[in-house]
Formats: C-alpha cells, structure tokens, sequence
C-alpha cells in the first residue's frame, strides 16, 4: 500500500524545485497535495507537470501573509476536511555578502520569509492539526541552522530561528499526537543554489559551484530527490515516534563539525 494512501499534503514553496519533486512523491504514494507559491505561472507549469500523479491542487499565496495563509490553510480543510502533512518549505537566500555590507531590509526581507514565513504556517496549521489529534509538520532549515555560513548572515540567522520554531512548537503539540520536525539540506542543485555560487562568484559561477562541492564529502550536490526521500519519511507512519528533531541531508558536512 502507498506509504500517504488518504493523507491531505500541503506544500509550501510548491512550485520550486524541493517543493515540486516532494509534491511528485507525496503524489505518488497516495496524498492528495496542496502546492502553495507566489507565482501563478509557476503554479500553472507545477500542476501540469504533476497532474498525472494524482489529486493536486494549487492556491498563489504568500507565506509572509497571514490572510493568505489563513486563506490556504482554509481552503483545504473545506475541500478534504483534514490537514494529515504540511511542508513547511518556502524560503528565499537573500542577498550573498558580508554581515557589514548587508542592510537592514535585506534582513528584514529573508525574516519575513523564512521566519514569519514558517511561524504563520505553523501557527494556523497546528489548530487544525491539533483539533484532528494528528499531523506531521516538515519544517525546511538548512545545514546553515546548524552552523555558521560566511556571506550569508541574514540566511543562517533566519534558519536558526527555524529550529527554535521547530524544537517549541513539537512540544506545544506532542500531546495532540501532531509531530514538527525540520530537516537540513546542504548545497541542492536548484535555482537557489545559482543564485548563490553568482553571488559567491559573479565572474565565474563555476568555480564557486565547485569549490562549494569539494566541502561536501560525498562530493557531489543534494538533488531534489533525496531531499524529497527525507521529507517522506518524516511525513509517514514510518517516523511516528519521531519529533523535534533536526535531520542533516548535507552529505557528510555535519561529520565536521
């Protein structure tokens, strides 16, 4: 039997590369998945190419928005009655260098994302959860929550913060049966991760793609499939005594530490 077979899946950031492939396997193990994004087109072009997987549904929203959360958290509970996962997923990396060359609005800009962002998700989400007496909430953090990461200050402040959110929120609810982990990617070849070797090495993005792999051991990237791999498991039964845990996917990074 499909490991989600019935479960009603939110994801956040749905129309990126992580947010889509975790779509594609929440799909294809029987949920019916929510993708929330900001951008409609991208919306559109998602649910086209995930249609054929299953019941897939999208709403344009931003997570920094507390009517719109509200709105997509609303409008799931009317059609499927429940909330049983949310991927807590939309981020933005904001902009590439020194704490002393950064300005408070781009600080401001990546924490209304990546704090307000998740709070909001788990602050509306969490009620319905809570009141159904069971959920499992993925939080997405960084291999920079755990550690710090030179050039990007306002990007590793704002996924700590996640880990305090994950860590507080698993115990305000571990007695609803509702579980809130966060996992913690590396360097993943997405769009993120060009935006950030550009901005590492605006004349040539190459280099600084590959000097950021040789830090990883298993000397390659993370691709959106064992990032997806992860976030299924912490959205089945298979972690159901699993909470407030924080899971590395960093390919061996985390050993140096």
């Amino acid at each position: 039997m499909p490991r989600l077979e019935g479960k009603v899946a939110i994801v956040t950031g749905g129309a990126g590369g992580i947010g889509q492939k975790t779509g594609e396997i929440f799909l294809k193990e029987g949920a019916k998945v929510i993708l929330v994004d900001m951008n409609k087109e991208s919306l559109d072009k998602a649910k086209s190419n995930l249609k054929h997987y299953g019941d897939v549904i999208t709403i344009k929203a931003d997570v920094s928005n507390e009517n719109d959360v509200k709105n997509f958290v609303n409008k799931t509970v009317e059609k499927f009655g429940r909330i049983d996962i949310f991927f807590n997923n939309a981020g933005i990396e904001g902009k590439v260098a020194p704490i002393v060359n950064q300005h408070i609005e781009d600080f401001d800009k990546v924490f209304k994302v990546n704090v307000h962002g998740v709070f909001l998700g788990l602050k509306h989400v969490l009620a319905v959860m809570s009141k159904q007496k069971s959920g499992s909430i993925i939080n997405t953090s960084s291999d920079a929550g755990l550690s710090g990461d030179p050039g990007i200050g306002p990007y590793a402040a704002s996924k700590h913060a996640v880990v305090g959110l994950t860590k507080t929120a698993a115990l305000e609810v571990a007695s609803d049966n509702v579980r809130v982990n966060s996992i913690h990617p590396t360097s993943v070849n997405t769009r993120m991760m060009r935006s950030i070797e550009s901005g590492i090495n605006p004349e040539n993005d190459s280099k600084a793609k590959e000097e950021l792999m040789n830090e990883i051991p298993l000397d390659r990237y993370g691709e959106t499939r064992d990032i997806s791999n992860l976030v299924l498991f912490l959205a089945s039964d298979d972690s159901s005594f699993i909470t407030g845990s924080q899971y590395r996917i960093d390919g061996g990074i985390g050993a140096k530490h």
